[in-house]
C-alpha cells in the first residue's frame, strides 16, 4: 500500500507516514488572535478525537498568539499562512509544530528560502499545499484548464523547489472541490512521491453535501491506500468534521475504538422521537473510548432482530422502550429513561473490560 511506504514525518508529539495510523485534522474557525476562544475550541476538538489542529495566521498578532495557545493545548498545532513569508517565520518562532504554505503565493524564491531555512532551524515540517483554485497561469494554459495532471505538476514543482533548498521534511496536500478530479490527482501523485499526503475535498460544503462529497472522494482515495492524514472540510462547527472523519475511518477499517451508533430509518411504526433519540445517543457516546456497536431502533417489531449484531440496543414503543443486549431483551424502560439506561449499560461494559 502507498501509505505503508511514505516517509515518516514527526509533527509535535505525533508521527505520520510509514504505515502509522491515519490522523484526523481539523481547523479552528475562531480568530487566532483570540487566545481564549481558540484554546477553548481546540480543547473541544481534542475531546471529540482531533489529532492535529490547524489555525489560520493572517496577522502578526495571530502569529504571536501561537506561543500562548501552545502552552494550553495537548495536540500538535499547524499554522496556515498565505502571502506573507514573515508570518510563517514568526509562527515557527512562536512554536508551530508544522506550517502550511503554498510557495506559489508566498513570494519569490528568496522569501520561500527564508521560510525553509527557518523551518530547518527548528526542524519542523512544511506542508506544501496546492488547491485547484490556485494553479499557476502557465500550468492552466499548458493543460487547457484546471486538471488533475496540472494540480500534481504544480505540487511536485513546489516540492522540488524546497528539496533544492536542502529540505525534505515535507507533507503534501492537493485539493479540489471537484470530487473526481481530486481522486484522480491523488492517484497520480501517490505513485510519484515518497512524502506523506494530507487528503481532503476542499470547499466541500455544508453538513449534508460536505459529508457526502467527502465520504465519496476520501472513501475512494483512502481505500486505495492513499493518505496519511485527513480533514473533512465542512461549513459549520469543526467538531462535526472530527465526528465524520472518525466514522469514515472506522467504516473503512482504518481505525478502531470509539462507539459506533447505527439507527433505523423512521417509518409509520415509530412511536418515539427516534431522530432526537438517535442524535442524543450519538452525542452521549462521543469521547467514550470503547469499541462497541450501539443500535437505536424505532419500534419493537423489528428492533430486537435488527439490533442482534450490535453489542447494545434500544427499541422504542408507546411511552416505553426495550433495552437489548446481543439481540436479547434485558428489560423494559420508560421512554424518558431510555437514554440513561443505555448509558449505564455502556459504562458497565467499559468497567468490565478495564
Amino acid at each position: 500500500m502507498f501509505r505503508d511506504n511514505t516517509k515518516e514525518i514527526k509533527i509535535g508529539n505525533r508521527v505520520i507516514g510509514g504505515g502509522n495510523p491515519i490522523l484526523i485534522q481539523s481547523m479552528t474557525n475562531t480568530k487566532t488572535e483570540d487566545v481564549e476562544a481558540t484554546v477553548k475550541q481546540i480543547k473541544e476538538l481534542t475531546e471529540a478525537g482531533c489529532d492535529i489542529i490547524r489555525c489560520a495566521v493572517p496577522t502578526m498578532e495571530a502569529a504571536e498568539a501561537i506561543k500562548e495557545i501552545k502552552k494550553q493545548i495537548s495536540i500538535p498545532l499547524v499554522c496556515d499562512i498565505h502571502f506573507d513569508y514573515k508570518l510563517a517565520i514568526a509562527a515557527i518562532e512562536n512554536g508551530a509544530d508544522k506550517i502550511r504554505i503554498n510557495p506559489g503565493n508566498i513570494g519569490d524564491e528568496s522569501k520561500v528560502r527564508a521560510v525553509v531555512e527557518k523551518a530547518k532551524e527548528y526542524n519542523i515540517p512544511i506542508r506544501v499545499g496546492v488547491n485547484s483554485g490556485s494553479l499557476e497561469k502557465h500550468i492552466i494554459e499548458k493543460y487547457g484548464s484546471v486538471t488533475a495532471e496540472g494540480i500534481v505538476e504544480s505540487a511536485l514543482d513546489k516540492v522540488k523547489m524546497i528539496e533544492d533548498m536542502g529540505y525534505d521534511n515535507l507533507v503534501i496536500s492537493i485539493k479540489s472541490s471537484d470530487v473526481l478530479m481530486c481522486v484522480k490527482a491523488h492517484e497520480l501523485l501517490a505513485g510519484k512521491t515518497k512524502y506523506p499526503l494530507h487528503v481532503g475535498i476542499t470547499e466541500s460544503g455544508t453538513l449534508i453535501s460536505g459529508n457526502i462529497k467527502s465520504a465519496l472522494g476520501l472513501g475512494i482515495i483512502l481505500y486505495q491506500g492513499i493518505g496519511d492524514t485527513i480533514r473533512i472540510s465542512l461549513t459549520g462547527n469543526p467538531v462535526e468534521e472530527v465526528k465524520s472523519a472518525k466514522i469514515l475511518l472506522r467504516n473503512l477499517g482504518l481505525r478502531k475504538g470509539g462507539i459506533e451508533v447505527v439507527s433505523c430509518p423512521t417509518c409509520g411504526r415509530t412511536r418515539i422521537n427516534l431522530i432526537e433519540l438517535a442524535n442524543k445517543v450519538e452525542n452521549m457516546v462521543q469521547g467514550i473510548d470503547l469499541d462497541i456497536k450501539v443500535a437505536v431502533m424505532g419500534c419493537v417489531v423489528n428492533g430486537p432482530g435488527e439490533a442482534r449484531e450490535a453489542d447494545l440496543g434500544i427499541a422504542g414503543g408507546v411511552g416505553e422502550g426495550l433495552l437489548i443486549k446481543k439481540g436479547e431483551i434485558i428489560k423494559k424502560v420508560p421512554e424518558d429513561k431510555l437514554l440513561e439506561a443505555l448509558k449505564e449499560e455502556i459504562l458497565k461494559i467499559k468497567e468490565d473490560r478495564q
